[in-house]
């Protein structure tokens, strides 16, 4: 990846991040939001987002339509706080590796405390 495309990459994490946690008014998001990593094509025109929510398994769901729905409204702000040739086309995809590493680092506990 090319020092643009990487800078590139974390402004994008940077704004995506800041614009779902401040900006976007949307009774079904809840819990903590977070951008976890981004994917961006070489040409810097689709970008695979990659996020987290903390919440219960009913917030979660319905964050995570919100996000869907509201993808467009992200991109368009994404366009007006960076100033690129073109907007990269946004793809949300849910992350639940910290969660599976929270599991598992919960798991190893218990055993060590013998508790399993």
């Amino acid at each position: 990846m090319s020092l643009r495309n990487e800078r590139v990459r974390k402004t994008l994490m940077k704004e995506i991040a800041d614009i779902i946690q401040k900006q976007l008014k949307d009774s079904r998001i809840h819990g903590i939001v977070s951008v976890t990593d981004i994917e961006i094509s070489h040409d810097n025109t689709f970008a695979k987002v990659y996020y987290s929510v903390f919440a219960s398994d009913e917030e979660k769901k319905s964050t995570i339509q919100a996000i869907t729905d509201n993808t467009s409204k992200i991109r368009y702000e994404v366009g007006k706080r960076i100033h690129l040739r073109l907007t990269p086309e946004l793809k949300f995809i849910p992350d639940d590796s910290l969660e599976r590493g929270a599991n598992v680092t919960q798991l190893i506990n218990k055993i060590s405390r013998g508790e399993i």
